[in-house]
């Protein structure tokens, strides 16, 4: 059984991201897409830029990267789920590694993003700080987070399985500790970089069907260890009821997901 703080440790975060490497790379990965492609274009990504995303999951962001032409690197705690990623992007640069210590040398990067990635260290402003080293000194970071949950649909989903998962320590942040703009820019303050730009954006997710749905949804870190403390069967139902209404009369699925991100100098 998970501790509490079990989740914000690396191997911790890479056997429960990577059980189910398949259906994230497959469902629910490419939902954030439109995200990814938003912070590429405000960082005018282009042919020659060297690019690394920490945390990088099965490569969704990398790959959207290497289209542009940016030279492209990868870190993630997952080997799973980096094995999905080296069959997308075979010439990528892809380590297995912790945000807290990434195997790159100083000033490797024109650009470095955290996609949702940064809250899951154990000491996130120590991650920050790597992600900072290893951008070169005209170099940018982006750190990308949920937006404000309130009247988020997306949200839903998150808090549906708080009753499925053990309580978390003390002062242990949540899904949304970064939401606020507040929050955001004490973080990046904290880790020394200087702020340039603070901005929002929505996606749409969409499933064509409760079994896709079910499939993206389970397939996360946090469902992973939700399964575990209750069971698969739970998290499905769990899932099930916050998608309910949501369903579309073909027996698609369809909400709205609001994400903010903050664009930083080292």
């Amino acid at each position: 059984m998970n501790t509490g703080d079990e989740i914000r440790n690396s191997s911790a975060n890479g056997r429960l991201w990577g059980v189910r490497a398949r259906e994230w790379a497959e469902v629910q990965e490419g939902q954030c897409s439109a995200a990814y492609e938003a912070v590429f274009d405000e960082l005018s990504l282009r042919p020659g830029s060297r690019y690394c995303d920490v945390g990088c999951g099965a490569g969704m962001a990398a790959l959207l990267a290497a289209r542009r032409g940016a030279e492209v690197a990868g870190v993630d705690a997952a080997e799973s789920l980096l094995a999905v990623a080296r069959e997308r992007l075979a010439v990528a640069d892809f380590r297995l590694g912790d945000l807290e210590q990434l195997p790159f040398a100083d000033g490797s990067f024109d650009f470095v993003t955290g996609f949702n990635a940064f809250q899951f260290a154990a000491n996130p402003v120590a991650a920050l700080v790597e992600a900072r080293r290893v951008a070169k000194p005209t170099g940018r970071i982006v750190v990308l987070t949920w937006g404000n949950p309130q009247g988020m649909d997306a949200a839903a989903l998150i808090t549906a399985l708080k009753p499925l998962l053990p309580s978390p320590p003390a002062g242990a942040p949540g899904p949304f500790a970064l939401s606020d703009e507040g929050a955001l820019r004490t973080f990046a303050d904290s880790a020394g970089l200087t702020v340039l730009k603070l901005s929002h954006v929505n996606c749409e997710w969409r499933y064509r069907d409760l079994h896709t749905a079910l499939r993206g949804l389970g397939s996360s870190g946090v469902a992973a260890r939700a399964a575990e403390h209750s069971s698969v069967e739970a998290v499905d139902a769990a899932h099930a009821a916050a998608l309910a209404p949501f369903r579309c009369d073909d027996g698609s699925y369809r909400l709205g997901a609001s994400f903010r991100w903050l664009l930083a100098a080292p």
